[in-house]
């Protein structure tokens, strides 16, 4: 008789999809601090795992969520089972645990959940030989807990001195342009931009970009003109300036073209519901009956009558 081997994966998830199990699992292996912090009598399994594509094959993560002790509230515990030693699992056991916290802000809550990661080990070596601290994976750990344990460089154009911005070298030009971009009228930043394009020099795709960026952002009451004004204030981006200007300048005769048209059309339906409406009249058909069949309302019928 041939007995099949059980993977690993498999009885893993047998045992630990009983919440009794798990139940005593963290009751036991918990951190005491932590253990404090966690009601087992909540504890659930949350649907969805965690691994990511080039590990698609392995899906031994299972995560549960319970409520804490403390109050409303809901810390995830993350157990990952691992038959081989890994020197980055701490590092996988973050991503896993932030895709977690994605979950339960796309359930549509506010705040983070804490996340609380287990490794389940059995490999062959013993003991297991790495840090399951992520910031040791780090060349110098101390400067990384540093750097994630304090708020993240913050750039906020939106409070920032235009003067500053002036001095910022070659990102000041797109710098000046998106903190001014939604004003009501860009055109009283023009000789500003223009003073950066000549300062910044930035190269021809550059350039192009940022005036498509102006004319499809950008609130000014005729941008044809902005652009012209802005190709005569600079000097080596006529070309890429008064092309845009052009463009806009074409696209405003098609629009009025378009406009043209729909004018003339609505004037034919008026001329057309109008001398229709006069029939009617002549006919004695009475004006309750002839508002309906044209549209015209009585005061127009009046007019015509």
């Amino acid at each position: 008789m041939n007995i099949s081997p059980i993977p690993h994966d498999l009885l893993f998830r047998k045992f630990f999809s009983d919440i009794s199990v798990v139940t005593d699992f963290l009751d036991i292996h918990l951190p005491p601090a932590l253990r404090e912090k966690c009601d087992l009598d909540t504890l659930a399994i949350t649907s969805g795992s965690f691994v990511t594509d080039d590990m698609r094959n392995r899906r031994s993560d299972i995560l549960y969520r319970l409520q804490t002790t403390a109050g409303p509230g809901y810390i995830y515990c993350l157990i990952e089972h691992q038959s081989s030693a890994d020197a980055h699992m701490a590092f996988r056991l973050l991503r896993y645990s932030m895709d977690a916290m994605q979950l339960h802000v796309d359930q549509g809550n506010k705040g983070l959940p804490l996340v609380i990661p287990l490794l389940f080990y059995h490999g062959r070596q013993s003991p297991y030989p790495y840090s399951t601290r992520w910031l040791d994976g780090f060349a110098n750990p101390a400067e990384a807990q540093a750097l994630y344990s304090q708020a993240f460089p913050l750039v906020d154009l939106t409070v920032m001195p235009d003067e500053e911005i002036k001095t910022h070298r070659k990102v000041a030009l797109l710098e000046y342009v998106q903190k001014h971009i939604r004003e009501r009228d860009i055109n009283v930043r023009l000789r500003d931009i223009a003073f950066l394009l000549e300062l910044t020099q930035p190269n021809k795709e550059q350039v192009s970009c940022l005036l498509h960026y102006l004319a499809q952002e950008a609130n000014t009451l005729d941008s044809e003109a902005f652009f012209r004004n802005l190709g005569q204030k600079t000097t080596g981006y006529q070309e890429e300036i008064m092309t845009i200007a052009e463009q806009l300048e074409q696209k405003g005769r098609s629009i009025g073209r378009q406009e043209g048209r729909q004018e003339g059309l609505q004037e034919g339906r008026s001329e057309r519901d109008n001398a229709i409406a006069r029939n009617m009249l002549g006919m004695g058909l009475d004006r309750a009956t002839i508002e309906r069949a044209t549209g015209l309302s009585g005061r127009e019928l009046d007019a015509l009558a």
